[in-house]
């Protein structure tokens, strides 16, 4: 089945992967190509619309990114944000310079004022807020082009020419600061573009699973199922397709959360696939015993991972086809088609050269996580796997600072597990992205019933982000931190003291090691 697409071409900007994802959001289906990309080729996907981004440059350098002017004559709507506001204008007969006046730049929530006769703002409030960052100034509007958004700085926010179907914002529209700005992006998909919002995840799955099988016919399959949400909705996906001629290698390092391993596999008994669940704890704890330095700790998993991936490999013979999870955002980040290399080595801790294989499979990566998450719904995998927490490779082994012994790491599961149900008991994990506990290696005085303890001190980390690349930490409620603290302390052994992270990234990290 073949879907109504959007481009969203990309000029360097922070938001291009959001803006993508609101469009997704509306029901239309999208794809983010650089600037640089041939016209030949943009025609050839046949798009309803284009979007413009944004971008860090200024659109009169002659170094700044640029668009073929074909793009202008080949009667497609255009949505420009910000930097692409400013390129529309730029190359059809405005001017555009840098704002001479503080009062002409804007950054930040900015009072706005819409003229909703305009299809763009059609049926949204005449005034709201919007989300501004911009240093340059359209001078000149372009001929043909009326002013239809303004604030009291700024007298040309948004200009738009409706016979040619040209619109532009000086704002960012696709984040959540701006006021109806996902009212202006379904306007633009809707009311200018004639979009269906044809894009589901039960169609995609439909069509997925076909493909799949038409490509594997009576092929081997494998895959390195971690129980993250990727590898999961992967596995299962696939399963779907091709069943018993795939093989999912589990490899359980005795480094998960509490029930972790029993909870994924429970999950695929549903489907009739080779499940291998390689019980491995012995030897990973093992190989990390007396070791405390947190790059030691993570290269010997990976190098263990490998050893482990390769012995179950071997068993299972020649195979076809090898699944990765990869996903839209590492093939947006990687530039252009490299993201099979980049997700093989990531996801399975760098897969040995001679686990021999024809191709590789990656059903989900021209999907964002929350569609993901959403595909991992229409396949009925559990929901505690579909909203799992984002879990580091090395699992616990670097949220037990110091020495890794299996007391540490079974103390640490338990406290963890209390928090995480206590957060759920709150309704909260929408509020917080990530969350856990992290068993220090300091130790201090306490006092429990009527003796002295001296026991570890365990740390709380929740975050709250949008691409974690940079984060806030999590406002929790305090009657929330003081039920973790006190069932922590009466229930696992070992604790006699909690304290929360309260910094944000950066100037840390969202993991501790």
């Amino acid at each position: 089945m073949s879907h109504q697409t959007v481009l969203v071409l990309d000029f360097g900007g922070q938001y291009n992967q959001l803006i993508a994802r609101r469009v997704r959001e509306c029901g239309v289906y999208c794809e983010v190509k650089p600037y640089t990309t041939p016209m030949a080729e943009l025609k050839a996907m046949e798009p309803v619309g284009i979007i413009f981004t944004g971008g860090p440059n200024s659109v009169y350098d002659p170094k700044s990114p640029q668009v073929d002017p074909a793009i202008f004559g080949w009667g497609v709507p255009i949505l420009g944000i910000c930097y692409g506001c400013q390129l529309l204008a730029h190359n059809l007969g405005g001017r555009v310079t840098a704002a001479q006046e503080d009062s002409a730049r804007e950054y930040g929530k900015t009072e706005t004022f819409f003229n909703t006769g305009c299809k763009l703002f059609k049926g949204l409030p005449e005034k709201g807020v919007s989300w501004m960052s911009h240093g340059d100034y359209m001078e000149k509007v372009p001929d043909g082009f009326a002013l239809v958004a303004h604030s009291d700085a700024c007298p040309n926010v948004a200009i738009c020419d409706e016979s040619r179907g040209f619109y532009g914002v000086q704002f960012h529209p696709e984040v959540n600061h701006t006021e109806n700005g996902t009212g202006m992006l379904r306007n633009f998909l809707y009311e200018i573009c004639g979009a269906k919002g044809d894009w589901t995840m039960g169609d995609y799955k439909e069509t997925a699973i076909r493909q799949i099988r038409e490509k594997v016919g009576d092929g081997k399959v494998l895959l390195a199922l971690s129980g993250g949400v990727d590898s999961s909705v992967a596995a299962a996906l696939v399963a779907e397709a091709v069943g018993s001629q795939l093989t999912c290698v589990f490899v359980d390092h005795g480094l998960m959360r509490l029930n972790e391993g029993d909870e994924v596999e429970v999950a695929f008994q549903k489907w009739d696939i080779n499940f291998v669940r390689a019980n491995a704890e012995d030897l990973f704890l093992g190989k990390l015993a007396g070791v405390s330095d947190p790059e030691r700790k993570r290269k010997i998993i990976g190098e263990e991972f490998i050893r482990v991936f390769e012995a179950e490999a071997k068993k299972i013979g020649q195979v076809d086809y090898l699944v990765q999870g990869t996903i839209y955002p590492d093939v947006i980040e990687s530039g252009a088609g490299d993201a099979a290399v980049i997700k093989s080595h990531h996801n399975v801790g760098g897969l040995p050269d001679y686990v021999d294989f024809k191709e590789i499979i990656e059903p989900l990566r021209m999907l964002f996580k929350d569609e993901v998450r959403q595909l991992g719904r229409e396949l009925e995998l559990p929901e505690y796997l579909v909203m799992r927490q984002p879990f580091p490779g090395p699992g616990l082994a670097i949220r037990v600072i110091g020495e890794i012994t299996k007391e540490k790491l079974d103390t640490l599961r338990l406290a963890d597990f209390i928090f995480r149900d206590e957060v759920a008991k709150a309704h909260l994990e929408g509020t917080m992205n990530q969350y856990f506990a992290v068993l220090t290696n300091m130790r201090s005085v306490g006092v429990m019933g009527d003796g002295r303890t001296y026991d570890y001190t365990l740390a709380l980390r929740s975050v709250t982000t949008t691409d974690f690349m940079t984060a806030d930490w999590t406002r929790i409620p305090y009657e929330v931190l003081d039920r973790v603290s006190v069932r922590i302390v009466n229930e696992v052994p070992h604790i006699n003291r909690i304290v929360y992270d309260i910094t944000s990234k950066p100037p840390a990290t969202i993991e501790w090691e």
